[in-house]
């Protein structure tokens, strides 16, 4: 993996260059094994938090890690093109348009014993800038090269909260042209509720039934790009113990090792359809 700076990485995703990348300031990744027509994204994988404002932060690790989305970018780690964020949602959260993008209160909890500098902001905001600005990038050549491009942008959500039966999966579509792509949603909901899962966990998958896709992701590469698809797909945290902050490696390497198989083929049920 190279350290790259942002304008690095676009000049090499513009020369349809193979590579593999983390952001000169870490704050995410990047690989490209070959430029095909989908996308897998984990914008909420990050855990990363900046040292200076460690002494600020009223939230403890453990409270950030139960709502970030730990071990999404090892379910995907495999497919050709994956982006990961590596920051915490903490410093600054992927999935918000830029002026929510920090919060000053986080799940009920005041964050910051004393606000943020404006300075302070602005070196959080200035990656979520770099980062959508390869993005933009990123589907734009994927356009431009095959016309049609789906992007897989996986989550995970705590379980523990409801009180009542939630599914595995979840697809949130409220922010996608449902009449033009309602039946390739619909596969994937499909695909997803046949996975396996270890310790007999029965793969339910709905749709808008906890989380209903209004991320900042999915927003901004729709608006973007009106040949692209965004599947805001919610996993339910069956991977780990929310917690006791356990993490279950077979339960990731099952999910893992069958969406490789499963994003290809809708992937390429996708590019039919639409170039056909």
């Amino acid at each position: 993996m190279q350290k790259l700076s942002i304008s690095e990485i676009i000049k090499k995703i513009e020369a349809e260059e193979t590579f593999e990348a983390v952001a000169d300031d870490y704050s995410f990744t990047l690989k490209i094994e070959e430029y095909v027509s989908y996308v897998c994204g984990a914008v909420h994988d990050g855990h990363q938090f900046r040292k200076e404002l460690w002494e600020n932060c009223l939230h403890t690790e453990y409270e950030r890690w139960f709502e970030e989305d730990p071990c999404t970018k090892a379910f995907i780690k495999t497919n050709p093109i994956v982006l990961a964020g590596r920051d915490s949602r903490f410093e600054y959260d992927l999935n918000r348009e830029p002026d929510n993008a920090i919060f000053d209160e986080a799940w009920g909890k005041q964050l910051w014993k004393e606000p943020l500098s404006p300075s302070e902001k602005k070196q959080s905001l200035e990656k979520h800038t770099a980062f959508y600005s390869v993005v933009h990038a990123l589907v734009s050549k994927l356009e431009e090269k095959f016309g049609a491009v789906v992007v897989y942008d996986i989550h995970s959500y705590n379980w523990r909260r409801w009180d009542r039966e939630v599914p595995v999966i979840n697809l949130g579509t409220s922010n996608i042209d449902n009449e033009r792509f309602g039946d390739l949603v619909e596969n994937w909901r499909q695909s997803l509720s046949e996975l396996q899962l270890p310790h007999e966990i029965q793969a339910t998958s709905k749709i808008n039934d906890t989380f209903f896709g209004n991320g900042y992701f999915l927003k901004f590469i729709t608006k973007n790009f009106k040949n692209t698809l965004v599947l805001a797909t919610e996993f339910k945290k069956i991977y780990c113990d929310e917690l006791r902050e356990v993490i279950y490696p077979e339960v990731i390497s099952a999910i893992e090792q069958q969406l490789q198989k499963k994003v290809k083929e809708h992937a390429a049920l996708f590019h039919k359809t639409f170039n056909s």
